[in-house]
C-alpha cells in the first residue's frame, strides 16, 4: 500500500475525477508527491468500477482500491448479501479471501471470520478497508487458506471458498479440479475442519460436472442479477445423503424471482407439449441455467412448444419467474412471413432455431428495439415458426 494515496488532496482528486479521461490523466506530469500517475489511474479505474457493484465501498471515504482486475473478479454486494443469508453459526473461514466483500457480509451474520489471502498486498488492503468500514470481527491471515486450515486446531461452523478460475499459467479454466485451490482434491481436509462448506464457482461450470467433482452436495444455488447468471453456489454438508435441491434466484432492483426444485424430480417429470396459446412464458436465466425445464412446466401447468425449445405457453395470465408475453400470432418461418417484418424495429429471440439472432437481423434488416417481440423457434412437430408478441410488464 502506498499511504500517500490516502492523503486528503489525492483522495479529493480521486473522488472528483472518477469519470475523467484515463489516458489524459496518465499522460500528465506527476500531480502528487509520492503518487505516480499510474497509481492515480489505478485508483480512478477501480473506484469507477465499484460504483454499481460495490456501492458501500464507493460511498465510503478513505477506501484504498486494489487494481481493477480485483474489482472485476470479486463478488458484488448484492450477491455477497445473498451468500451471507445461507450461513449461520459462530465461526467461518474464507480460504480465498480476495478483496473481502463476501467476508464483510459474512461478518454481519457470524461472530468470528478468518480471511485468508495469499497475495500479501491485497490482504493488507482488505484489512485496512475493513477498519475504514468499522468491521471488527474479521481476522486477516496473509497466507494460503488450505495451509492455514491444515495447521489449525480450530473446527469451524463454515468454510467458504471462491477458487480462482485461472491456473498457474494465468489461463482461464472452468473445471473445479483446474481452479486454485483444487477443491475436489482438498475436500477431505475441508470436511475435517468443518461440517458445512459453501463454494462459489463460475456460472459457466456445467452443473452435472460440478456434482461429479464434489461430494455431499446438499444444495446448488443459481444466482442471477437482472437476468444474468453471476454465480453458482454449492452447499456441501458432511455425510449428506438426502435429495439434492436446486434453488434459483433472479435478484432484481425491488424484488427477486425464486424457483426451487428437487434434482431427481426433474429427471422423472414429463412436459406436456402443445401449440402456443394466449401467453408465452420465458423462464429467467437462472432457471434456464439450472436445467429445470420439465419441473417449471409441471409446477405452473404450462405446455411446452418443443422438447428442446424451453419456451412455454398458457391461455391464462399467471405470476411467473421470468418474462411474459401476449401472443399476437404464430406464423410459419418462411420468406413470405418475413416480408412484413423486413426493415422493422423489433426485439429478436431464438430458441432451438436454425439461425442466430445476428443472422436474422442481417438477413431481414431488422432494427433493434420497439414494442414488438419476435420469437424464432420450433413447434411440437419441429417445424420452424415465428411468434409475434408484446411484452407484459406486470401480472
Amino acid at each position: 500500500m502506498n499511504k500517500n494515496i490516502l492523503k486528503t488532496g489525492v483522495q479529493e482528486f480521486i473522488k472528483n475525477n472518477c469519470n475523467a479521461d484515463i489516458v489524459s490523466v496518465l499522460l500528465k506530469k506527476q500531480q502528487f508527491n509520492g503518487v505516480s500517475q499510474k497509481e492515480l489511474v489505478e485508483q480512478l479505474e477501480a473506484k469507477k468500477k465499484s460504483q454499481n457493484k460495490l456501492p458501500t465501498w464507493f460511498a465510503t471515504e478513505q477506501i484504498y482500491y486494489p487494481n481493477k482486475l480485483n474489482i472485476e473478479q470479486t463478488s458484488s454486494e448484492i450477491t455477497a448479501q445473498y451468500k451471507a443469508d445461507l450461513v449461520s453459526g459462530k465461526s467461518l473461514i474464507d480460504i480465498t479471501g480476495g478483496l473481502g466483500i463476501d467476508s464483510y457480509f459474512f461478518a454481519k451474520k457470524i461472530a468470528q471470520i478468518i480471511h485468508c489471502e495469499l497475495d500479501q498486498k491485497l490482504s493488507k488492503i482488505t484489512s485496512y478497508n475493513a477498519k475504514i468500514l468499522d468491521t471488527k470481527n474479521i481476522k486477516f491471515e496473509a497466507q494460503n487458506g488450505i495451509d492455514f486450515l491444515k495447521n489449525s486446531d480450530t473446527k469451524f461452523d463454515w468454510i467458504y471458498a471462491d477458487p480462482s478460475r485461472r491456473n498457474e499459467a494465468k489461463e482461464k479454466v472452468f473445471l473445479l479440479k483446474d481452479c486454485l485451490p483444487n477443491i475436489p482434491l482438498e475436500l477431505d481436509t475441508l470436511f475435517h475442519k468443518a461440517d458445512n462448506i459453501l463454494i462459489k464457482t463460475s456460472p459457466l461450470l456445467d452443473i452435472a460436472q460440478g456434482i461429479s467433482e464434489l461430494k455431499f452436495v446438499k444444495e446448488i444455488h443459481v444466482v442471477a442479477v437482472k437476468n444474468e447468471v453471476k454465480e453458482l453456489l454449492w452447499i456441501l454438508e458432511k455425510s449428506f445423503e438426502g435429495e439434492l435441491k436446486v434453488k434459483t434466484v433472479n435478484l432484481q432492483k425491488e424484488a427477486k424471482q425464486i424457483f426451487d426444485f428437487i434434482l431427481s424430480e426433474e429427471k422423472t417429470t414429463t412436459s406436456e407439449l402443445g401449440t402456443p396459446g394466449n401467453y408465452l412464458y420465458e423462464p429467467n436465466a437462472a432457471i434456464l441455467k439450472s436445467g429445470g425445464f420439465k419441473t417449471i412446466s409441471a409446477t405452473f401447468g404450462l405446455t411446452k412448444f418443443h422438447e428442446h425449445s424451453h419456451l412455454y405457453s398458457l391461455d391464462k395470465l399467471i405470476d411467473f419467474p421470468g418474462r411474459i408475453f401476449h401472443i399476437q400470432e404464430t406464423l410459419p418461418y418462411n420468406k413470405k412471413t418475413m416480408v412484413q417484418f423486413k426493415g422493422s424495429k423489433v426485439n429478436v429471440t431464438t430458441r432451438n432455431f436454425s439461425e442466430t439472432v445476428a443472422t436474422l437481423r442481417k438477413k431481414y434488416k431488422l432494427k433493434d428495439g420497439g414494442d414488438t417481440y419476435l420469437f424464432f423457434t420450433r413447434d411440437l412437430n419441429s417445424n420452424l415458426i415465428v411468434i409475434r408478441c408484446t411484452k407484459i410488464y406486470k401480472v
